[in-house]
């Protein structure tokens, strides 16, 4: 007489806390609560990692890191700032809390092993006083007197801001800059239509102006501090370099 095979497995998950706290999503959004639930990684997960079709297409990562999220979120809801908390602790889930890379000493022009701990990132600090659970600021340009309406751009944004480039490369005319810009801002001068932020942002959107719009916008923005300081061999001291995301982030001990 066959039984059904009702065999369960403890599996192990953790809390991650977002940088955002939450603060930037609606009251109704679960990634309002500021934290989320993520599964360890197994070899399916690793499988993902590997897979052909997904590293062409540049959404391997995506796929895993939707695969350990067991929180009933939407992913493209996710802000890049959480998401890339999201990303280092799947890896410390993955592999551990250690990460090692090669950095080429300058003195001795001699690549050497670095090994960083990545449970000691933390969240830059930001006033988050700013934050009301709505994706919405405004800033005046500095020289032109504009106010401008932005918001912090999500996983969602990216996938149509790279469409858009994409296509645009197509025909030999693929402005990244001012393609994000026009995703990032929701109005100029409390105008919303996407024709008039499209003109501003083409043909009146000062240089000065968008460079201070850029500082304004990693300062305000939650994130976790990537910043490393390291010590080579011969005591040559390393400091405040972004951490490099090497190919093997995620399978640690291929290169190395």
């Amino acid at each position: 007489m066959n039984q059904e095979n009702n065999i369960k497995f403890n599996f192990p998950t953790e809390t991650v806390e977002l940088p955002s706290k939450g603060l930037l999503y609606s009251l109704d959004n679960p990634l309002s609560s500021g934290e989320i639930e993520m599964k360890y990684m197994t070899a399916r997960e690793e499988d993902i990692l590997t897979n052909i079709n997904f590293l062409k297409q540049g959404i391997a990562i995506d796929k895993v890191l939707q695969a350990l999220i067991k929180s009933p979120i939407n992913y493209e809801d996710l802000l890049l700032c959480d998401k890339n908390a999201i990303l280092i602790s799947a890896r410390i889930l993955a592999y551990g809390k250690d990460y090692s890379f090669m950095y080429r000493n300058p003195n001795t022009d001699q690549e050497e092993k670095v090994t960083i701990d990545l449970s000691k990132f933390e969240n830059k600090e930001v006033d988050y006083s700013l934050f009301n659970n709505k994706n919405e600021f405004t800033f005046t340009l500095p020289r032109s007197k504009n106010e401008i309406t932005f918001k912090l751009l999500t996983h969602a944004d990216t996938k149509k801001i790279d469409a858009e480039i994409k296509g645009m490369k197509k025909i030999g005319n693929a402005g990244e800059l001012t393609t994000k810009l026009k995703h990032q801002i929701l109005a100029v001068n409390g105008d919303y239509e996407v024709k008039a932020i499209r003109e501003f942002v083409d043909n009146y959107f000062l240089s000065i102006d968008t460079d201070a719009f850029r500082q304004h916008i990693n300062q305000i923005t939650p994130d976790l501090d990537l910043k490393i300081s390291f010590t080579l061999n011969d005591g040559t001291e390393v400091k405040d370099i972004s951490m490099p995301f090497e190919l093997d982030f995620f399978f640690p001990g291929s290169r190395l």
